[in-house]
């Protein structure tokens, strides 16, 4: 009876060990590399995915904070705003024209 418990260990063990032999070789061939690499790869895109969607989420709310900020002090409405971020009582200045020397 203890010859065969000790049997079943060592079959238990040499199949423990020997999946274990055969995934570590299966890594090291260049399909389990380029597998590997493309996992990590695919994490690094997602976590600057995420990275990128916090960054533009903060500046948005620092953004919105500015011109609270800004309609506190001055007393101008920012949702009177155009779309070129100029109040919408101010005029446009009109460009000006380049004078020829005459001559």
């Amino acid at each position: 009876m203890k010859r065969l418990f000790w049997l079943g260990v060592g079959v238990v063990a040499g199949v423990a060990l020997s999946r274990k032999a055969t995934e570590t070789a299966r890594q090291a061939t260049p399909a389990g590399l380029a597998s590997n690499l493309g996992d990590a790869v695919r994490e690094l895109a997602g976590a600057v995915g995420s990275f990128g969607a916090e960054v533009r989420a903060g500046m948005n709310e620092r953004e919105q904070e500015l011109h609270d900020m800004v309609s506190e002090r001055t007393g101008l409405s920012t949702a009177a705003e155009g779309p070129a971020g100029r109040h919408a009582a101010q005029p446009r200045r009109p460009a000006r024209r380049a004078r020829r020397a005459e001559g």
